[in-house]
């Protein structure tokens, strides 16, 4: 089908500053050389959008065609009226440096689907009031897209089971973002930066993940935490442990349950590591 848009000349001048001379006429062509017919009607330029332009909705995405037509280079470079300096955020920062600590202790980086089932957060691994913190999709499309992560361990242990073939010991990682429940936010919610770490071999590698947190702790020059014995449901009992920072509980790491094992189709003994990153910049 086609649709017709009508976008003005002063609006891409002033949406491009460096752009200033552009009449509604210079509009119309330079739309036509990005294969949009387009013609003049007073002041406003009325463009024929085709089937195959999926990608404009709105004015600004004709907006970005004329700049495209019209040479991003040759716009002139104009200082900002504001001051600002851009810098790389410390979360990413200290992101990209435990990356490289987990990569040099021989793991390998996955990246998981930020979506799961309910399952997987609560029953799968012993702790089924998990899902009361969790932020749920209204209308999920799939049993697999049910709510948003509240760890990486359920990503983790799904991709070791789909890897069980692949030569012992599995030694993953991943760095990314989990969302629980946040009544003060402004969204309801709030985006935490994870790291986890799982050890899958012949042994249960616990001795291996504890050295992870050494590592990593010594990588970050953070000296003033420890280690406390937990009741996790989703760990052997005796086998597991907090990770706590100063006082406050940062994360956990054990070796894993046999039923949560089962659940995810994993046959030998498996010992992870997760903790929340931000207390640590």
């Amino acid at each position: 089908y086609h649709t017709d848009e009508v976008c003005q000349s002063s609006g891409i001048n002033a949406e491009y500053g460096g752009i200033t001379d552009l009449s509604s006429v210079d509009v119309a062509n330079l739309l036509c050389r990005m294969y949009l017919p387009s013609k003049c009607i007073g002041d406003e330029v009325s463009v024929e959008v085709g089937p195959t332009r999926h990608d404009i909705l709105h004015q600004c995405d004709i907006e970005e065609d004329v700049a495209i037509a019209y040479g991003f280079n040759n716009i002139p470079k104009q200082i900002p009226d504001i001051y600002t300096i851009g810098t790389e955020q410390e979360v990413n920062k200290l992101t990209d440096s435990v990356r490289e600590e987990l990569a040099r202790a021989g793991f390998t980086e996955v990246l998981t689907f930020s979506l799961c089932s309910r399952d997987d957060i609560s029953s799968n691994l012993r702790i089924p009031k998990a899902i009361d913190n969790a932020v749920q999709i209204a209308n999920p499309k799939t049993y697999e897209f049910q709510v948003v992560r509240t760890q990486l361990l359920p990503g983790i242990l799904k991709t070791v089971s789909c890897n069980r073939k692949m030569p012992l010991p599995l030694k993953l990682f991943e760095v990314s973002d989990v969302v629980i429940q946040q009544e003060e936010a402004d969204t309801g919610c709030q985006n935490l930066r994870n790291v986890c770490a799982l050890y899958c071999g012949k042994t249960s590698g616990f001795e291996v993940v504890h050295g992870v947190l050494d590592r990593l702790m010594m990588a970050l020059n953070e000296k003033d935490y420890s280690i406390q014995q937990s009741g996790d449901p989703m760990f052997f009992s005796g086998r597991g442990a907090d990770v706590i920072l100063g006082s406050k509980k940062i994360g956990h790491l054990g070796i894993l349950h046999p039923e949560v094992l089962e659940k995810f189709e994993i046959s030998l003994p498996c010992s992870v590591l997760e903790i929340n990153l931000e207390p640590l910049i």
